[in-house]
């Protein structure tokens, strides 16, 4: 079976998925997000498989969902929120899917980990982070929201609040771990070892009890109403993200022709 954006391979009891765009960053756009789809649907059919791992090619795990423009020219404004709309929602489920897995899940993230793909990563079961890994959701600095707003389910609402609001892209692994955003650091060479020996110890346990203790963790914390509040936060970053202001306007023109560093430098300038 062929993979473009991805890479799927299947050891023993493991499943890994990688990212594989490492030329950008393993930006997740819409081919990625429907490989990752195919991925995990090979992952939960095969009977072998009892662990599901994900990580990055290159020298990142993710920079988040792409920035490039998805709306075809010319479509009315209807249209556009529309695609919009599709576009979150595919976005939103693809995150969920590693939440609601029923086959326990593992994020191997190094060099950046970074808006989408660290909502990703806080889907998974277990998080390992590779020294020198920057996390953080950067995604008010380019006008746009959260797709999966589990931070502040996961490290509380005013540390939720912090990263959020700030746009804070440089969160270190050891102060994502003492928020309970990774279980744990290693160095980066040795993350996909210890990924592999942490699932290999979570393989060899009985995976009806794995996958209900699982079942039973996650009922928990969405009792009564984390999932209501989800979709909640996902129709707030619809509006966000079909909002135009005269800054935005400005802002996106310099983002499509000069890039997001001079973007954003012309925002600070207009702020000093």
């Amino acid at each position: 079976m062929a993979w473009e954006t991805i890479q799927y391979e299947t050891e023993g009891p493991l499943a890994w998925i990688t990212l594989n765009r490492p030329d950008k960053l393993n930006a997740i756009n819409r081919p990625m997000v429907g490989e990752l789809n195919r991925a995990l649907d090979n992952a939960l059919a095969d009977d072998g498989v009892r662990v599901i791992l994900l990580k990055g090619e290159g020298r990142a795990f993710s920079a988040g969902f792409d920035l490039e423009p998805q709306h075809a020219p010319g479509a009315t404004r209807d249209e556009e929120v529309a695609a919009v709309r599709q576009e979150l929602r595919d976005d939103f489920d693809l995150i969920m899917r590693f939440w609601d897995s029923p086959k326990p899940t593992v994020a191997a993230v190094h060099g950046y980990c970074l808006g989408g793909a660290l909502e990703l990563a806080l889907a998974c079961d277990i998080t390992l982070a590779g020294r020198g890994c920057h996390l953080g959701e950067p995604e008010v600095k380019f006008g746009s929201g959260i797709v999966a707003m589990m931070l502040p389910f996961l490290c509380g609402p005013k540390r939720a609040k912090e990263l959020l609001l700030t746009g804070n892209d440089k969160v270190s692994a050891e102060q994502a771990e003492a928020w309970g955003l990774v279980n744990r650091i290693c160095d980066t060479d040795w993350l996909v070892h210890e990924a592999r020996a942490l699932a290999r110890e979570i393989a060899h346990n009985d995976p009806l009890a794995v996958r209900l203790t699982k079942q039973a963790v996650n009922a928990v914390l969405e009792s009564p109403r984390m999932r209501e509040a989800l979709e909640q936060a996902l129709e707030l970053d619809l509006t966000i993200e079909t909002t135009e202001t005269e800054e935005s306007r400005a802002f996106n023109e310099i983002l499509r022709k000069e890039g997001a560093r001079a973007a954003i430098a012309w925002r600070n300038r207009n702020l000093d």
